[in-house]
């Protein structure tokens, strides 16, 4: 059978970079098509060298035309800029969105974190995402919309992993909507590759750690609120029925993501053991091959999942302070961007929902 052919937009940054790595080993794909902005002319050779089967590839315009004519196309491009150009590309194509241009179902969420123009939502693709209950009392998944799907919108990173750490607790009523909270430790590659002093300044980021889109005013919150009123069984537009105090924080490490997700229990939590409020994680992702819950006493970390497409899990409580404390680790350029976008992409075109992916990590 022939591979599918793959074109990849903004493919000289972190996240079409990782995406190109996984595509490059992948046994049904084959990447055609390689396009960027500050570097059209330039080899592949010069911006992925850890690529060699890419090397020979040309960055060419990102234009309708330069990237249609393809089986599948990836945008790891700003937000907005892909929003613009989807109208364009082939209707037949499908195509994957990095972005956050078509990640949020409200117009007034759009409005209210990033402004300007509301493109339509495209199916999410964040397979495990749990998005209430059967009949028969099992849970439905995201990953029911994903076959056939010609537009894929990739979810955030560090809505990935504050998502996939408390999304059994609010599926079960174990938490308290209005208290949630979720810190996050990130690595670098999440701020992106253009230049900032607080970003890729070795001198200044080594060492040190920084807090940043604090307040409530990072762009991930409306996503991660609309995700967790789908795992409630609720719409997108009841996702106020929940809060998130939400601070990201930068840390010395190129890649990885540790969230640590707290909320008040409920009295149906405080009802439970520990054990039965472990068990509710365990059985939530017991048929998900890559959500690894750890064993009891072992707790994630973002050294065992760099490069691969796991999330570590786990969860705790503090009956002291009333609280379930839920954590994950995982990649955010694999896992969290381009890993994810695959696993999305093989569910839409029939093909093993693993293929070219690995919940293997690379350590130390």
């Amino acid at each position: 059978m022939a591979k599918y052919t793959v074109a990849v937009a903004g493919a000289t940054g972190y996240a079409g970079g990782e995406a190109l790595r996984i595509l490059a080993a992948h046994p049904d794909f084959e990447v055609a098509c390689v396009a960027g902005h500050s570097s059209v002319g330039e080899s592949m050779a010069k911006h992925m060298p850890h690529i060699p089967q890419l090397a020979d590839l040309v960055v060419e315009d990102t234009t309708a035309e330069v990237l249609n004519g393809h089986d599948a196309i990836i945008l790891a491009l700003p937000h907005g800029a892909s929003g613009a150009l989807a109208a364009e590309l082939d209707e037949t194509a499908v195509v994957v969105d990095l972005g956050a241009d078509h990640r949020l179902e409200e117009r007034s969420a759009w409005d209210a974190f990033y402004g300007g123009d509301f493109y339509e939502h495209w199916t999410y693709g964040m397979p495990e995402l749990i998005t209430g209950k059967a009949s028969d009392g099992l849970y439905t998944r995201q990953r029911a919309a994903l076959p056939g799907t010609k537009r894929i919108a990739g979810p955030g990173c560090n809505v990935t992993a504050t998502t996939l750490a408390m999304q059994p607790g609010v599926a079960e009523g174990l938490v308290e909507p209005k208290s949630i909270v979720a810190d996050l430790v990130v690595g670098y590659s999440g701020a992106g590759k253009a230049l900032k002093r607080t970003n890729l300044l070795a001198s200044e980021a080594l060492g040190s750690a920084l807090p940043y889109g604090v307040g409530g005013t990072h762009r991930h919150i409306p996503e991660i609120l609309q995700n967790f009123a789908h795992a409630a069984g609720l719409a997108a537009a009841e996702a106020d029925r929940f809060t998130l105090g939400f601070t990201p924080i930068l840390a010395p490490m190129s890649r990885g993501i540790l969230a640590c997700v707290s909320a008040a229990m409920t009295d149906k939590a405080r009802d439970l053991s520990d054990d039965e409020i472990r068990a509710v994680w365990t059985n939530a992702y017991a048929d998900e091959d890559f959500m690894v819950m750890l064993p009891e006493g072992a707790l994630p970390a973002t050294g065992n999942i760099v490069g691969s497409n796991a999330a570590h899990l786990q969860v705790v409580t503090d009956r002291n302070a009333g609280r379930v404390i839920a954590f994950a680790a995982i990649d955010n350029l694999n896992r969290g961007t381009a890993g994810q976008a695959v696993q999305s992409l093989n569910i839409a075109l029939g093909l093993p929902e693993d293929a070219g992916l690995t919940k293997i990590g690379v350590a130390p």
